[in-house]
C-alpha cells in the first residue's frame, strides 16, 4: 500500500497543476486579470471573431442599449474581415488579442508565443489603427511563460469569472443566459467579466445566433442594476 502513495500523489500533484493552466481564475502561474473591482460592473467580453453576420447583429444590440464591450479578435480572422474589425471599433468597443491562430498555448514555444501574439496585435493594428493592450489565452491555457511573453509585448493578460458556454453545439439563448445568470448572482465582493463569443475559432460564419439573443436578454435583465464595462474601464 505504502509503495502506492508516491504514484498516487504524483498523479494528484500533476492533475492539480494541469487544473490550473485552464481555471479561469486561478492565479498559480501567474496574474491575471478575472474580476471588475466594482460589484456593480460587469463586463461583456466576446472571443473569435470577427465573425460575420453574428458581430455585426451583436453591434446593432448593444448600440440599442447603449452599452461597451470588450472583442478578443483573432488574427486571421480580421486579415478576411477587416471591416468588421474596424466596424467593432467604430462603435467604441474595445479591441484585444486573441492570438494570430487560436492555438493551445501550453505547446507553443517562445519563439511561436511571440508570433501568435505579435502577429495578431499587428493584424488588427493594421485593419483598425487600433493597439491591441490586453489579451485572452485560447481556451484559458496558459504556463507562466505565456503571461510572461505576452507582458513582455505590453499585452495584459484577462481571463473571466462568468462561463456562458456559447460556444457549445447544444446552446441556446435560454441556457447561456442562465448560465450567465448563476454566475452573476452568487454572493461576490466584485463585479463579473462574463465569457461569450461571437464567432468560432476554428472557422468563420459560425452561428451564434443564440450569443446575440442572450446578449440582449442580458441587457434587459441586468441593465437597470449594474453598469455595462469595457475592460480599460473596469
Amino acid at each position: 500500500m505504502t509503495s502506492k502513495l508516491p504514484i498516487a500523489f504524483g498523479i494528484a500533484g500533476a492533475a492539480y497543476l494541469a487544473y490550473n493552466c485552464y481555471a479561469p481564475t486561478s492565479q498559480l502561474y501567474g496574474r491575471t486579470t478575472t474580476h471588475c473591482d466594482n460589484p456593480k460592473h460587469l463586463a461583456l467580453t466576446y472571443d473569435d471573431g470577427p465573425n460575420d453576420v453574428h458581430t455585426e447583429r451583436l453591434l446593432e444590440v448593444l448600440a440599442r442599449y447603449e452599452v461597451k464591450a470588450t472583442f478578443f479578435l483573432i488574427g486571421r480572422f480580421v486579415t478576411a474581415r477587416p471591416q468588421i474589425a474596424r466596424a467593432i471599433a467604430d462603435a467604441g468597443h474595445l479591441l484585444a488579442n486573441h492570438t494570430e491562430t487560436h492555438p493551445n498555448l501550453l505547446f507553443l514555444s517562445r519563439s511561436r508565443l511571440v508570433h501568435q501574439f505579435s502577429d495578431c496585435s499587428k493584424a488588427i493594428a493594421d485593419a483598425t489603427g487600433v493597439r491591441t493592450r490586453y489579451f485572452r489565452p485560447p481556451f484559458g491555457a496558459r504556463r507562466p511563460t505565456v503571461l510572461q511573453v505576452a507582458r513582455e509585448l505590453g499585452l495584459e493578460p484577462v481571463m473571466w469569472s462568468v462561463t456562458c458556454y456559447d460556444w457549445h453545439r447544444r446552446a441556446t439563448a435560454d441556457s447561456v443566459l442562465n448560465h450567465a445568470r448563476k454566475g452573476i448572482e452568487r454572493s461576490d465582493a466584485r463585479g463579473h467579466i462574463i465569457l461569450l463569443h461571437d464567432g468560432g475559432h476554428t472557422n468563420l460564419g459560425q452561428d451564434r445566433s443564440h450569443t446575440v439573443e442572450a446578449t440582449e436578454r442580458l441587457l434587459q435583465r441586468y441593465g437597470k442594476e449594474y453598469y455595462f464595462r469595457r475592460l480599460d474601464q473596469i
